[in-house]
C-alpha cells in the first residue's frame, strides 16, 4: 500500500508528557493493524500554560521552565535541519528513555537519544538556545487551532464524517492497547470523528501510566 492510500493521523505531542508517550505507542500499533500513516508535530506545554504559569505549583513550573523547553527545541531543530522523517523516530528515542528507563529530561538523557536515534549529537546545542522558538510556537499554534485552548498533549487530527479533519485531545489510555485492541480504540475513535457535534467523553484516572 503507497503512503497515498493511507489513512493521515496528524499527533502533536511533547516529549515530556507520559500520557502523550501512551498514546503515541498506541497510534504505532494502529498502523501496524489499520492503513494509517501518522505524522508527527510538536507541541509545548511550556508555550500551553505560558498565560498560568504563576497559578501553577512550584514543581510543575520548574519542569516547564529550561527543562521543558530543551526536547522541543531539539526535535525542531532536527526537523528544520533533517526534514519532517527524523521526528517520529527522535520522539520515540526521547520518550524511552524519558519515560520507560525513567531517566528523565535531562541533557545526558538527551544527548543519549539523539544517538540512539542516529542524530548528530551536536543537536543539543539548540536545547538552550531559542534559534527555532518561533517555529516550536508555530507547530504547537497549529494544534491548538484544531482541537482549541483547553487540552494537554496528546492531541491527534483524524478525518471526519465530510472528510475535513477533526482534532481531539487523547485519547488517555494505559497501558498502550496492541493488536487487535488497538484497532477498535482506531475504529472507536475514526467512529466518534464521524459524529457531527461530538466532543468529550471523559473518566476519572485510577492508574498512571503503564510502561511496557
Amino acid at each position: 500500500m503507497t503512503t497515498a492510500e493511507k489513512t493521515p493521523v496528524d499527533f502533536w505531542f511533547d516529549p515530556l508528557c507520559p500520557w502523550a508517550w501512551m498514546t503515541s505507542r498506541w497510534m504505532l500499533e494502529v498502523e501496524k493493524v489499520r492503513p494509517v500513516e501518522v505524522r508527527w508535530h510538536v507541541m509545548s506545554l511550556a508555550v500551553l500554560n505560558e498565560p498560568k504559569i504563576d497559578e501553577l505549583p512550584e514543581q510543575y513550573r520548574e519542569l516547564l521552565g529550561p527543562k521543558g523547553w530543551r526536547p522541543v527545541r531539539v526535535v525542531v531543530a532536527a526537523q528544520q535541519k533533517y526534514g519532517d522523517e527524523v521526528v517520529g523516530k527522535l520522539y520515540t528515542a526521547l520518550g524511552t528513555r524519558f519515560h520507560n528507563r525513567g531517566e528523565g529530561p535531562t541533557l545526558e538523557a538527551i544527548v543519549g537519544a539523539l544517538e540512539d536515534a542516529g542524530l548528530p549529537a551536536e543537536l543539543i546545542d539548540y536545547a538552550d538556545k531559542d534559534t527555532y522558538d518561533a517555529e516550536v510556537r508555530s507547530s504547537h499554534q497549529e494544534g491548538i487551532d484544531k482541537v482549541g485552548q483547553d487540552v494537554g498533549t496528546p492531541v491527534i487530527a483524524v478525518p471526519g464524517a465530510d472528510g475535513e479533519q477533526v482534532a481531539f485531545f487523547g485519547p488517555v489510555v494505559t497501558p498502550a492497547p496492541k493488536g487487535e485492541a488497538a484497532a477498535r480504540l482506531w475504529d472507536g475513535t475514526l467512529l466518534v470523528a464521524s459524529t457531527p457535534g461530538f466532543y468529550e467523553i471523559k473518566r476519572t484516572r485510577t492508574a498512571g501510566p503503564i510502561f511496557d
